[in-house]
C-alpha cells in the first residue's frame, strides 16, 4: 500500500485497528502471564500439601531402638491419598541406603541436598509422571558406628489431580482475562466512535452550507485537538473571502470607471463618421486618441491595483531599494524633460536592502512619480530621496506643485478620490495603488505638505531585510 493510500484510510478505522491490535497483543501477553503465574501458584499449593505429608511422616520417625522406625498414621496417609486423587508413594531411608522403608526405588534429586530444605521435582515412576518431594535432616540419635548419617524422607503423588485442578484454575483465569480484553476492545471501539462524532458533525455542517456562505466555522464545540484544523480552515475562508471581495471590487471599479470613457469614445467615433469636414475629423480623432490614452492608463492602473491586492501570498526576496529607486527615476527623466520639470535623485552610498517584490515596489514609485510630474508645473522640481532609519528604509518623493489640501490628506489614498484643487485628467487610483503595495510589504505610506517647497511629500517607509 502506497503512502497516499495510507493517508486516505478512514481515521476511525485506523484508530480502531491500531488500538484493537494493541488490545489483542496485550490480551495475549496477559493470558500468557496469567497461565504461567497460575501454573506456578497451583504447583506451589500442591507442593505445600506434599511438604505437609513429609512433615507428618517426619513427626512419626523414631530412632530410639538404635535403628529407624516409622509409626505411619494410616488414616492421615489415606486422607492424603484421597486429596491427591491418585496413588501416593513414600520412602524413609538413611542417606547411605542401609535402611529403607516404603518404596525404595523412588528417584533421588541430582546433586547434593541441603539439610532441612525441601526439594520438589517431577520424574517418571512406575507408569507415569509423579511429583516427588524430598526432605533431608540429621538423625537425632545416630545409629551405631555411623555418626553424621542423615535421614531422607520422600513422598510422591500422581499428577492427574494436580493437572486437572491446574487446567480448571488456569482456564478460569485465562477466560477472565479474555473477557476483560473483549470488554476493553468494545470500549475502545465505542470511545473512538464517540470521540470522532464532532468531526462528523463538522462535516455535516460544512456540507449543508449554501455555496455563497463564507462565514467562519463555529469553534465553540470543537475539540481542542481539532481546533487548529478548524482555525486554519477559517483563515483560508477569510483569505478566500478577501480574494472574492477584491474581485468584486475590481469588477465594480472597472464597470464604473470604463463605462463613461467607452461611451464617450463611441460618441466621438460616431461624430467623426458623420463629419464631412476633414479638419474636424482630425480634431475628433485627436480627441479619441487622448481619450484612449486616458482609458488605457486607467485600465492599467486598475489592473495594477488588482495585482497589488492579490499579491499577499507571493514570495518575497531581498531588494536593493537604492538601486531600484535609481532605476525607476532614470526611466522617468524623459517624461520630466518633456514637461519641463527638474527630476532629481538623492541616496546614500551602498545598498539598502528591504524584503519585498521588486516589480510591485517599482509600480508604487512609478505612481508617485507620475502623480508628482503630472501636478508639478513647468519649471518646477521633483526630488526622489532615499534615507535609512532605525530598522526601516524610506523613499521620499517631494514636489513644489499645488499639493493636497491639509483636510483632504486622510482621504487621499481612497480609490478614485481626487483632491479639490486637482487639474487635468486623472483616475484617482495612483495613491490607492501605492497604499495597497506598501501594506503588502508591511510598511506605511505618509502624505504631508512639503515643508520647503509647499507641494506634496509622499514617504514610503519599509522594514529592512532581516538576513
Amino acid at each position: 500500500m502506497t503512502g497516499d493510500a495510507l493517508h486516505r484510510l478512514s481515521l476511525r478505522r485506523t484508530l480502531i485497528v491500531v488500538l484493537l491490535a494493541g488490545v489483542f497483543v496485550g490480551g495475549i501477553a496477559q493470558a500468557w502471564m496469567t497461565w504461567r503465574s497460575s501454573e506456578a501458584a497451583v504447583n506451589a499449593a500442591f507442593d505445600r500439601s506434599l511438604y505437609g505429608a513429609i512433615r507428618a511422616i517426619d513427626a512419626n520417625v523414631s530412632t530410639d531402638s538404635g535403628g529407624v522406625g516409622v509409626e505411619l498414621p494410616y488414616v492421615m496417609f489415606e486422607l492424603f491419598e484421597l486429596t491427591a486423587s491418585g496413588a501416593v508413594f513414600y520412602r524413609v531411608a538413611t542417606e547411605d541406603g542401609l535402611v529403607e522403608i516404603g518404596s525404595p526405588d523412588l528417584p533421588m534429586p541430582q546433586g547434593p541436598l541441603a539439610t532441612r530444605q525441601p526439594y520438589f521435582e517431577t520424574a517418571m515412576y512406575v507408569d507415569g509422571p509423579v511429583r516427588i518431594g524430598t526432605y533431608v535432616r540429621p538423625i537425632e540419635r545416630p545409629l551405631t558406628n555411623q555418626p553424621g548419617t542423615r535421614l531422607v524422607i520422600q513422598v510422591a503423588e500422581d499428577l492427574s489431580s494436580r493437572k486437572s485442578f491446574s487446567r480448571q484454575f488456569i482456564w478460569s483465569a485465562v477466560t477472565r482475562d479474555l473477557l476483560l480484553a473483549l470488554f476493553a476492545a468494545g470500549m475502545v471501539a465505542a470511545a473512538v466512535t464517540w470521540s470522532l462524532r464532532p468531526l462528523r458533525q463538522l462535516r455535516t455542517e460544512v456540507q449543508s452550507r449554501a455555496p455563497d456562505d463564507l462565514s467562519p466555522v463555529e469553534t465553540a464545540r470543537v475539540p481542542a485537538d481539532v481546533l487548529p484544523l478548524v482555525e486554519a480552515m477559517n483563515q483560508h475562508v477569510f483569505r478566500y473571502r478577501d480574494l472574492l471581495a477584491a474581485q468584486r471590487r475590481f469588477l465594480d471599479d472597472a464597470s464604473h470607471q470604463l463605462r463613461t470613457p467607452l461611451a464617450t469614445l463611441l460618441m466621438q467615433v460616431t461624430f467623426a463618421q458623420r463629419e464631412p469636414d476633414a479638419g474636424k475629423v482630425r480634431e475628433a480623432l485627436q480627441a479619441i486618441r487622448v481619450q484612449l490614452k486616458h482609458t488605457i492608463r486607467q485600465a492599467n492602473q486598475m489592473l495594477a491595483l488588482a495585482r497589488a491586492d492579490a499579491s499577499s501570498d507571493q514570495p518575497t526576496a531581498p531588494v536593493d531599494l537604492a538601486a531600484l529607486a535609481r532605476g525607476v527615476t532614470t526611466r522617468w527623466w524623459s517624461a520630466a524633460r518633456e514637461g519641463g520639470v527638474d527630476l532629481g535623485y538623492e541616496a546614500p552610498a551602498g545598498p539598502l536592502l528591504v524584503s519585498g517584490r521588486a516589480e510591485l515596489l517599482e509600480e508604487a514609485l512609478s505612481n508617485l512619480l507620475d502623480n508628482a510630474l503630472r501636478h508639478t508645473p513647468a519649471g518646477g522640481r521633483v526630488t526622489v530621496k532615499i534615507t535609512p532609519g532605525p530598522g526601516t528604509a524610506c523613499i521620499h518623493v517631494s514636489d513644489n506643485g499645488p499639493g493636497i489640501p491639509e483636510d483632504e490628506l486622510p482621504r487621499a489614498t481612497e480609490r478614485f478620490f481626487r483632491a479639490s484643487n486637482a487639474q487635468g485628467a486623472g483616475s484617482g487610483l495612483g495613491l490607492a495603488i501605492v497604499q495597497s503595495i506598501v501594506r503588502r510589504h508591511h510598511g506605511q505610506l505618509h502624505l504631508a505638505r512639503e515643508p520647503n517647497e509647499g507641494g506634496l511629500r509622499a514617504t514610503l517607509e519599509l522594514p529592512l531585510h532581516k538576513g
